[in-house]
């Protein structure tokens, strides 16, 4: 709660009138109770009526301020709430932003769901209404007890008794149900996570008629958050009913003791009626006080879960003075590089070097770590051993965002954002023009089949490219990494929802490319038989490298590849792949 009443002391000066107005809601609230004193004893009981209705205009007069003064307290203390809250989702997301692929790696999407609405939601209510509700009701309190007092010491002592009592039960319930927001706010997570997933997997569910199945899973995420809440309200009823109970007591005995007071004539009937409203205004912050508890708790659990991701430190950072290379050209040196990724080895003793233009080729099974040289060479993982050099510096002495502006990546896990394909090619990148655009567009064979559509390149489409191919999804996106213009092109198995003549045309357009170094990862000889050297991965290690021609020649892993892939030996012999 602490780092929230830093957020909160920014905007301190905008809480200065909806205080103010607070102040003066409160005053007059505890105005009423004396008029209404005077309207019984001297009006009603001493018969001087012509006090009356100078005394209901007072009330008229106080009921109306408090009216104003409500409205004003209530919308500016939400307008800070909202802004509050505002700001510790941008920090939050931002922080999120920044944080290395290896936090996304262990968290799940439904968790950060969870924190940027659910939890901020929770932060919000507090600062716009709970915690002001609070310091009202303190003042209530506070006042009414002086008020009490000054008007009957003897009965306001017999009231002041029972309220230790009550605190006691309060601190009680704030531990109690504070432990189970913090549950409950791991569940919403899990809940979120299993939901989200499902939706995002729809289509692969209804494949595999699966539903019957996820409902299952959903429903016993769905179970144990409903066990929870009833935990929950189990705890809240343990307490609450008892802090009731003693507040309605204490109501009882001021009316009776009070009473015999009034009948003895130590105490005047009015100042019993203004004791009792006295009384009331200090009985609803006692009965209020478990839900501003159980407000609280949920805030401080969920203030928790947020500040504990903005306490994650991002693994990959720049050097706080960076080196920049005289000349970014696109050169790339691996130097005996390693990677363990939780103690399993990834890559090892891996080495090569790709001159500026020049185009180098992965090839491997699954698992062999392929993808995971296209993450070093832009530094989403640091490697555990060697180096790795672009344009001659260490790469982790270089400044990330530079770094980062001379790569550009086709992911192998094609995400389109739900927007036009205009938007989505020229990501990050507005200020292109669109014949640029277009330039990039025909050279991924994108335009052709845009122009088809109804909107060209203004369609809009669906979350994650629903509605296209997986060859278009895959050909808006290279058009996306060669608009950046980077120096580095890595194409991360890019092709391989692309037909052969599609692949051949988009593979002749970046040959023409002579200045920009392609590092081309894929499982296909002829999305690689072009380049300048090939490396074949297995296990993490270099097993061969070298060529097509010199690969094929050698007889060993690539030439049971393409043996594989294309059959008959005997088209080597031919040259049909070789004279393409």
């Amino acid at each position: 709660m602490k780092r929230i009443l830093k957020y909160v002391m920014e905007y301190k000066f905008r809480f200065i009138i909806p205080t103010i107005s607070m102040i003066i809601i409160v005053a007059l609230a505890m105005y009423t109770p004396h008029v209404m004193k005077l309207i019984i004893d001297k009006v009603v009981i001493g018969r001087e009526y012509d006090l009356l209705t100078n005394l209901l205009i007072g009330l008229l007069a106080i009921t109306v301020g408090r009216s104003i003064f409500g409205f004003i307290q209530e919308y500016l203390f939400d307008i800070v709430g909202a802004q509050i809250a505002q700001d510790i989702r941008r920090d939050l997301f931002t922080h999120i932003q920044n944080l290395s692929f290896g936090f996304f790696d262990k968290t799940n999407t439904g968790e950060i769901m969870s924190r940027t609405t659910g939890d901020i939601g929770n932060i919000w209510m507090v600062t716009g209404f709970v915690a002001v509700f609070f310091t009202q009701q303190i003042l209530y309190f506070t006042l009414g007890a002086i008020m009490i007092f000054s008007t009957e010491w003897r009965l306001a002592t017999i009231t002041l008794a029972f309220m230790p009592i009550i605190a006691y039960l309060a601190i009680k319930l704030d531990k109690e149900v504070g432990k189970v927001y913090e549950e409950i706010s791991d569940q919403d997570a899990a809940l979120n996570t299993t939901a989200q997933e499902n939706i995002a997997g729809v289509r692969l569910v209804k494949a595999f008629g699966r539903e019957k199945h996820e409902v299952s899973k959903f429903l016993k995420e769905n179970k144990q958050k409903y066990k929870l809440n009833v935990k929950r309200v189990k705890t809240w009823v343990k307490y609450q009913p008892i802090i009731e109970l003693i507040t309605n007591v204490v109501i009882i005995i001021v009316v009776c003791f009070g009473g015999v007071m009034v009948i003895r004539n130590e105490l005047t009937l009015g100042s019993l009626v203004a004791f009792y409203g006295y009384v009331m205004l200090m009985i609803w912050p006692m009965r209020m006080l478990g839900f501003l508890i159980n407000n609280l708790a949920q805030c401080n659990a969920s203030a928790k879960k947020i500040f504990k991701i903005m306490d994650i430190k991002s693994s990959i950072t720049s050097p706080q003075n960076p080196l920049f290379p005289k000349e970014e050209v696109g050169n790339i040196v691996f130097d005996r590089v390693s990677l363990k990724y939780d103690n399993s080895v990834v890559l090892n003793d891996v080495s090569f070097e790709v001159k500026a233009g020049k185009t180098i080729a992965i090839m491997g099974t699954t698992g062999s770590g392929k993808s995971s040289i296209a993450n070093l060479i832009a530094r989403y993982y640091d490697c555990t051993e060697g180096e790795i050099l672009v344009d001659g510096i260490n790469i982790k002495q270089r400044e990330l965002a530079n770094l980062r502006s001379q790569i550009s990546v086709v992911m192998q896990d094609t995400f389109l954002f739900s927007d036009t394909i205009s938007a989505n090619i020229k990501f990050g990148h507005n200020e292109i023009g669109d014949e640029e655009m277009i330039n990039v567009s025909k050279l991924a064979k994108v335009h052709g089949f845009v122009e088809t559509m109804s909107d060209k390149y203004d369609t809009v489409i669906g979350e994650r490219g629903v509605g296209l191919s997986g060859g278009q999804k895959q050909r808006i996106a290279i058009a996306r990494a060669l608009l950046k213009e980077a120096n580095v092109l890595i194409l991360d198995d890019a092709t391989s929802s692309l037909d052969t003549e599609t692949e051949f045309d988009i593979q002749k357009g970046l040959v023409k490319l002579k200045t920009l170094t392609k590092v081309i990862i894929a499982h296909r000889i002829s999305a690689v038989k072009d380049a300048d050297e090939i490396i074949l991965l297995e296990n993490g290690e270099i097993i061969e490298r070298g060529n097509h021609k010199s690969l094929l020649k050698k007889q060993g892993r690539y030439h049971n590849i393409f043996k594989e892939q294309y059959g008959d030996i005997e088209v080597i012999k031919n040259e049909v792949i070789l004279c393409q």
